[in-house]
């Protein structure tokens, strides 16, 4: 993380915390965790096209699915992200 780049925004019933990554760093981010104590953390995921078929295949398949439910699941792709939307294409 790259601390001046990085930034807090706080209001009466919203809080965004703007985190820059350091200069050598790539690839995107597939989640963070948050909480009051380190030992009570809690993970989010960001929205990502892996992270969006990883939840919608744990949805429509639980437990260990065979192939067949496999090669049924929807083709779930990732338009767009944007602050107020995001699109998702399933086939």
């Amino acid at each position: 993380l790259v601390s001046p780049e990085s930034s807090v925004s706080v209001s009466a019933h919203n809080a965004v915390v703007g985190l820059a990554k350091a200069p050598g760093s790539t690839g995107l981010w597939e989640k963070f965790s948050f909480g009051l104590d380190p030992s009570a953390l809690q993970e989010r995921l960001f929205v990502s096209e892996e992270n969006v078929d990883g939840f919608l295949g744990t949805a429509f398949c639980p437990s260990p699915c065979s192939q067949s439910a496999l090669e049924r699941q929807p083709l779930i792709e990732v338009l767009d992200v944007s602050e107020d939307r995001i699109q998702i294409r399933v086939e």
